[in-house]
Order: C-alpha cells, then structure tokens, then sequence
C-alpha cells in the first residue's frame, strides 16, 4: 500500500519486516507491530528511538488499515516510496568479474511474481535482477515486499530502457539463458555449457502471456526448456525462475 500524501511504502508480513528491520533499519521512517512481535524488533525499536521516529504498539485492525491487507502477520514498516535505479554500466562488469548471476526480467508484468522471484533469487543467492523500464506492473509494491519474505534487502534490483541491447551487452561478459519452452537444449544440458569465457550466468524470463519477445530471445546466448510431461505447455515464470537458479547455483 502506498501512501500518497507522505510518499511512503507499506512493508507488512513478519519475514519481509525483520529482514528490512535487521539488514536495513534506516530505510523505517515508522514501525507499528502487535504487542507480541515486539520481542523480534527490540533492536529495530531502539534504533528508531535513537532517530527519533516512531513506533507503536498497535492491534490488528489497525495494522490491517495501515497495509490495507489482513496478511500483515503483527508488523507494518512504512519506508520511504522505492524507485528502481537505472543499471551503471560498471555493475555488470563486476558481475561478471565475481562471476555472480542473476534474473532478467523480460516484461514479467505482475508484482506478485516479482515478489515470488525475487525471493527465489535471494534463496539461491542471485545477486541482482534486471526489470524493463516499459513494465508498468512489476512493481516494488507492499505485495513484492510481503511475497518476497525478506528477500528485497539481499537482491539487487536494477532497470533499463532497452531490453534487447541490455541481453545483447550481457551476452559478450556472461552467459545469458533464455527461458523458452519450444528450445531444444534442456536445462539439464548447463553443465555442458560453462565453457570459458563466461564469466557469470544470467536467466531470462518472459511474460506470462506471450514468453519472451523475438528480440530478446535473438540475444540470448542459448534458449533452455524446462522438460516436462507435456500436458501442460509451461510453468508460471516464478516456477521457471526458480528451477532455473536451482540448476545454476549448483554450477556458479
């Protein structure tokens, strides 16, 4: 929920919270949480009162008013609105100089989604995720951050302008996967794509509806299907990130 007037965002469910409290507790302008939950934020609290912002005891129908979500779990941060910041040119240089690897995020188009692969991102431990400048609903939303579970404060998210020149440069410094299910290489078949000099891995993503666009897909360096049984034609785009990263974090 974001609040126009003051320009902030709501941060509600107890693990989207806590990480926010513990890994970046400047970022909290106000912390209101059920009486119970306050055990869990006694550093986050006194920080606060250091800074001499607010927190209060609250109960849930006011926790409910303030995320306008019965899923609060006894906790609501309100943060600052968040803007996704454009990609430096450096920070995909470092990527592949550490060789660390992430998600791309071809006009995925739902925040809840974004939420859910984010926070596989985080689980695996991608570094970063790359969003279109042109899509509108994926969106650092009080939804991404709760269906994230925390997973915001460890996952650098960036955006760009042009997605098909972004894969393109990405391909010449990692080894960038497309997600599409009609490819004839199978994501088994990584392993035998980690030949040099890749540095660093990136999966693709598309939309939901329509896969990836043409031009993306161009790009890439290799297109992988996930294999399945056949009766159904794809995996929401939050299950295929996530199976994705699971393979690529057994080979990064």
């Amino acid at each position: 929920m974001r609040n126009k007037l003051t320009k902030e965002l709501a941060v509600c469910g107890f693990n989207a919270a806590a990480a926010l409290a513990n890994i970046h507790p400047e970022q909290i302008k106000r912390l209101f949480l059920r009486q119970d939950r306050l055990k869990h934020f006694t550093m986050a609290c006194k920080f606060l009162a250091e800074q001499k912002r607010p927190y209060k005891i609250c109960d849930d129908d006011e926790l409910e008013r303030l995320c306008k979500s019965p899923r609060h779990q006894g906790v609501v941060a309100m943060i600052q609105e968040p803007e996704v910041e454009p990609l430096k040119p450096e920070e995909l240089d470092e990527w592949a100089r550490q060789k660390q690897f992430g998600l791309i995020l071809d006009s995925v188009g739902n925040d809840n989604n974004l939420g859910a692969i984010i926070r596989s991102a985080a689980f695996f431990g991608a570094t970063w995720v790359i969003l279109s400048e042109r899509d509108k609903e994926a969106r650092l939303t009080t939804s991404a951050y709760r269906v994230a579970e925390g997973g915001m404060e460890y996952v650098r998210i960036r955006k760009v302008r042009n997605m098909a020149a972004f894969v393109t440069e990405a391909a010449t410094k990692l080894l960038v996967l497309g997600a599409h299910h009609w490819a004839r290489l199978r994501l088994h078949d990584l392993s035998t794509l980690t030949e040099p000099p890749y540095r660093g891995f990136a999966v693709v993503v598309g939309n939901e509806e329509t896969g990836l666009s043409n031009e993306v897909s161009e790009a890439c360096s290799y297109l992988v299907r996930i294999p399945g049984s056949g009766q159904i034609e794809s995996l929401n785009v939050a299950q295929a990130a996530t199976l994705f990263l699971h393979e690529i974090s057994s080979l990064a």
